[in-house]
């Protein structure tokens, strides 16, 4: 049940989380990241998205119920404590703030940002017109983290990437929450998905269009090579497949579509 609490089964969160990280790592280290490091915030990635899916679920255990997707989680199915998932996170959090230590104490400061911002995430489907955008700045922290720990400073370029992996974050969740639309509209829950109505795609692929505008500036910036516009180019053909998922508005094309941005961060 813990493994269940935490998403073992379901890397996907992970990854989203650490695809981020890790172009922030290679840009601000000149594409040579110090194995240290890359250690640290790859372990402290886990650790992180683990800690916030133990305090999603203690969010959301009254609302997880009445959605098909999440009724038999651990803590709305009753299988956990609504205290142990708390305390779970907590744990989880700490591991990660102890795992920073050996990093500079700007690095340390942004962290404390971050995990305020993770824990904060939940709580704002119940007011926030589109959460996704705090969830897209919970996992685009690592981006300023990243480049504060290598240069002790965040300049332009990290801030460009942010930007873009908020939008992100909007594009691939809102194909997430169009798959629990029905019942979120009946519990109350906010999204973007209900949000932008039926402007849902168009709003989508606007957010991938400003995602490829920061790293197209990125790759100018740093007058990147052949290898980089190629996967640009694979890239920009992916949110294509996106489109072509999510165009009919199914829950299996809806479903595929976010688990399949794994991609658009690994290229």
């Amino acid at each position: 049940s813990y493994a269940y609490l935490i998403r073992l089964d379901k890397p996907i969160g992970t990854l989203l989380l650490l695809w981020p990280t890790l172009w922030a790592l290679w840009l601000a280290s000149g594409g040579l990241p110090d194995p240290k490091i890359l250690l640290i915030f790859v372990l402290g990635t886990f650790l992180m998205r683990s800690a916030g899916c133990a305090i999603n679920d203690y969010a959301d255990r009254d609302f997880d119920r009445h959605v098909q997707r999440t009724q038999s989680r651990p803590v709305t199915s009753g299988k956990i404590s609504a205290k142990e998932a708390v305390l779970i996170a907590v744990i989880l959090a700490l591991m990660a703030f102890l795992l920073i230590q050996p990093l500079n104490d700007y690095t340390k400061q942004l962290s404390v940002l971050a995990l305020a911002v993770a824990f904060i995430y939940p709580f704002t489907k119940r007011f926030f017109a589109i959460p996704q955008a705090v969830l897209g700045i919970a996992f685009g922290f690592g981006i300023p983290m990243a480049y504060a720990a290598i240069l002790n400073t965040i300049p332009l370029e990290a801030w460009i990437l942010f930007v873009g992996n908020i939008f992100w974050a909007i594009a691939y969740d809102t194909a997430y929450a169009m798959v629990d639309r029905e019942d979120d509209l009946r519990i109350g829950i906010q999204t973007s998905a209900i949000t932008f109505g039926s402007y849902d795609i168009l709003m989508m692929m606007g957010c991938y269009a400003i995602l490829l505008l920061s790293f197209a500036w990125v790759g100018v910036s740093y007058r990147m090579g052949v290898f980089f516009w190629l996967f640009y180019v694979f890239g920009v053909g992916l949110v294509v497949y996106y489109y072509r998922l999510v165009k009919d508005r199914t829950r299996e094309g809806c479903f595929q579509a976010f688990r399949k941005n794994n991609w658009m961060g690994a290229f």
